[in-house]
């Protein structure tokens, strides 16, 4: 009772071959490549350049940020 040899792998492979068709096994393997390779782009696209790391930076201490404040007329609760 030790790992399985190679012919047990085998067996199984071919079980599994009659089970479930070559074309259904075939479509399975092709449908997590492309899931494989999705998942690895939009890694890819995740990531910033350096470039894009400079125009984030914060402002440096003491400076200060022009922003537009919305003015709020109604209240939630009120429903006149």
């Amino acid at each position: 009772m030790g790992s399985l040899s190679i012919w047990h792998w085998l067996i199984v492979l071919l079980i599994v071959a009659l089970v479930f068709g070559t074309k259904k096994l075939r479509n399975i393997g092709s449908d997590l490549g492309g899931a494989v390779k999705g998942f690895k782009e939009g890694m890819r696209d995740g990531e910033t350049p350096e470039g894009d790391a400079q125009k984030r930076e914060l402002p440096a201490a003491g400076g200060t940020v022009d922003v537009e404040a919305k003015d709020k007329t109604s209240r939630p609760n009120d429903y006149r």
